[in-house]
């Protein structure tokens, strides 16, 4: 009876899910509501956990509850401690959910709701949520190692060396990114700099609470920094419209950034308990509270969609970036489907604490599912905007054609009339008013997505009953204090990561510098990593087309590409394993995402030939351009307008071009192990750890 009730069930699922999905994809008419979303990705979600993630697990991957852990065998209570699946399926979401399902979806709302739904709900079943559990299971086996080590191990120490110095790079372009998302955010925003600047002191107050005042008392803590971040938001407000105060946090985003270079450095040197970890316990209660409010309130107010199914930018001359549907839909997504950067979090820390091989399912698979649904709602938040508004926000001054203007009222009737010679409609009237309603004096080109998703919260909350209109300032920078706050949880995070490859790398140079616990030379690797991606951060922030357009697809592509990279690792693995015929779960989605970013790498470093569409997208089509007219302006301010733009685009042209070179060598050496290992004359063996039965280990308990 259970098992025709089970049937019954799935079945129903799968026919609810086909039904929305079809409303979707044959829709036709002026609107359709976002619930028809919500339910289709929740349905794809359960089917793909139920069935997909099981096949996986037990199919191709043997996970074995017998066998012991990283976690069991090597229990310290520091950094291999067995933790409570829940409590786990927590940490590992709270790490990997960064910027990107946030920034991504709604950069490629701008080709429609319907390209963008379909990669990220297909995308992450068949190739996201299996990368992560996938690299997650790899390094459980080989004793918690990270990715770098993991290749080392797999594909021979050359390659393992040449691929951690890619890896590094790829690190500092994603912390640049996620730092420009918070300065664009932030930037003359006194509302939103107070609130965030205030987090900092509650951190430290909290950390100090557990460590010291009262030990241990993690909940208790926790309840009063949430407390006083909500004092800081309510109050910001007052900042706000205080002449003095007003002043002091309303930062141009050129000083933004040199705010955040330093606050980088520091806060990577810092104890970890000082401002990281409590930090981490905020960022995870607004998480878990946005997302629950953002889905309820969908349902309530089941906003409808304001974009249609596709737009005619489709064909690469999209104002928010450029570049046609394949392959830079799949790119600007990035993490709302497949994110390379999870194979970082998936390998050398989440491992370490799985109490039982049963629960990378959960946390592997689950959680990245989860991050789905998070770019679910990022693209929802930007569809149901209107086009104009969208666009206003969206599109840098270069694109709207107000650079250099200063009146507020002015730019916004000049950006009103460029959209409206895009087909979409809008008004200056209504751009001053979203801005006046926000508590924000313009929303023109506040590029990086943070902003169109506080906005797009906004508009659903304040039309839920309990709220009224009034309450869009405060739900916008509520909106704006969650994406800036994990966002520079994901910046501590990661300086502190790239600190430890610096040091792994140059350890290989002077081995001195590969002394982790060594003061000196964690400042100076700390130092190495802060240049680096705030050299970009900079880059992105002075260039007069707006760094996200510049460097969102850069990140796209470098992230993919470490995403297919960690695939090609486990599918060697899995060859080595002998499950050569059940492969194909990573030769999919591998084969997928190396296909279409070598493919965007190598459009981007093509020369100029004369095609619109071809010459937006390629950094040396670009950089030529910008050359050339640098040398032929005799205005000096355009020639050095002109300049930076080339310098950015040839900088970002080499670094495309080493990130495939370090993808194609582990490709071909991935290739090269497989056919040896098929052959019987491979000479790098499988390096799993022993088997050891749980049973050997005694009083081992969860960390609940």
């Amino acid at each position: 009876m259970n098992k025709v009730l089970s049937i019954a069930l799935w079945a129903g699922i799968s026919l609810i899910g086909a039904l929305c999905f079809g409303v979707l994809a044959l829709h036709t008419g002026e609107r359709i509501s976002a619930v028809w979303i919500v339910v289709a990705a929740v349905c794809i979600y359960m089917i793909a956990y139920r069935f997909y993630s099981k096949y996986i697990a037990y199919k191709v991957l043997g996970l074995d509850d017998n066998r012991a852990t990283p976690a069991v065998v090597n229990n310290d209570g520091r950094d291999f401690v067995p933790t409570n699946k829940i409590v786990l399926f927590g940490h590992h979401f709270a790490a990997i959910a960064g910027a990107g399902p946030l920034v991504g979806p709604i950069l490629a709302a701008q080709m429609g709701y319907l390209p963008g739904m379909i990669w990220i709900v297909v995308g992450v079943v068949l190739a996201g949520a299996v990368h992560d559990f996938t690299v997650l299971f790899v390094s459980m086996r080989r004793n918690g190692k990270s990715l770098g080590e993991i290749i080392k191990l797999e594909l021979g120490k050359p390659v393992g060396t040449i691929t951690m110095i890619g890896i590094l790079g790829i690190m500092m372009l994603i912390i640049a990114i996620l730092a420009l998302v918070v300065v664009n955010a932030l930037a003359e925003s006194p509302w939103g700099l107070f609130t965030i600047a205030m987090t900092i002191p509650i951190a430290i107050y909290m950390g100090l609470h557990m460590r010291y005042l009262r030990p241990g008392r993690i909940g208790e803590a926790s309840v009063i920094g949430f407390v006083l971040l909500l004092l800081a938001l309510y109050y910001g407000r007052y900042v706000a419209e205080h002449e003095s105060l007003s002043a002091i946090f309303t930062l141009s985003p050129l000083t933004l950034t040199y705010v955040m270079i330093a606050y980088g450095f520091v806060a990577a040197i810092l104890p970890v308990w000082f401002l990281l970890a409590p930090r981490d316990y905020l960022s995870t209660f607004l998480k878990i509270g946005v997302i629950v409010l953002m889905a309820g309130g969908i349902l309530i107010v089941r906003p409808d969609v304001q974009f249609g199914s596709v737009t005619h930018f489709i064909d690469g001359t999209g104002p928010v970036f450029s570049g046609q549907l394949f392959p830079f839909l799949f790119i600007t997504i990035a993490c709302g489907a497949i994110s390379g950067f999870h194979a970082l979090i998936s390998s050398g820390t989440t491992p370490k604490m799985l109490e039982k091989e049963s629960h990378a399912r959960m946390v592997g698979y689950g959680s990245m599912l989860m991050e789905s649904a998070v770019a679910v709602m990022a693209l929802i938040a930007a569809v149901i905007l209107t086009p104009g508004l969208y666009f206003s926000i969206n599109v840098a001054p270069a694109g709207l054609g107000t650079m250099g203007v200063k009146d507020v009222a002015e730019a916004a009737a000049i950006a009103a009339h460029t959209i409206s010679q895009w087909g979409f409609s809008i008004s200056a009237e209504d751009i001053l008013g979203v801005a006046n309603e926000i508590g924000e004096n313009s929303i023109l080109s506040k590029t990086g997505g943070a902003p169109t998703f506080a906005i797009g919260l906004a508009t659903i909350i304040s039309q839920v009953p309990l709220f009224n209109a009034g309450s869009m300032a405060f739900w916008y920078h509520f909106a704006i204090l969650f994406e800036a706050l994990f966002i520079l949880t994901a910046v501590d995070a990661g300086t502190r990561a790239g600190r430890f490859m610096v040091q792994d790398v140059l350890g290989n140079v002077y081995k001195p510098i590969g002394n982790i616990h060594s003061v000196f030379w964690g400042i100076v690797a700390t130092l190495i990593c802060v240049a680096g991606w705030g050299y970009v951060l900079y880059q992105g922030v002075t260039d007069p087309q707006g760094g996200v357009k510049s460097l969102w697809t850069l990140f796209g592509v470098s992230n993919q590409m470490l995403a297919g990279m960690a695939l090609l690792t486990v599918i060697v693995v899995l060859v080595k394993m002998g499950k050569t015929k059940q492969a194909w779960v990573a030769i999919l989605p591998a084969a997928w995402v190396l296909i279409s970013t070598l493919y965007a790498g190598i459009l981007k470093l093509l020369p100029a030939n004369g095609e619109k569409v071809h010459d937006a997208v390629s950094h040396i089509a670009l950089w030529q351009k910008f050359s050339a007219q640098a040398a032929e302006a005799t205005d000096p301010i355009l020639a050095e307008r002109f300049a930076t733009i080339a310098t950015n685009n040839l900088i970002n042209a080499s670094l495309c071009a080493l990130f495939m070179f370090v993808t194609c060598l582990v490709l071909v050496q991935c290739v090269r192990v497989c056919i040896r290992s098929l052959r019987g004359t491979n000479d790098i063996p499988l390096a799993e750890t022993p088997y050891r039965k749980v049973s050997e280990f005694n009083n081992i308990a969860s960390v609940h």
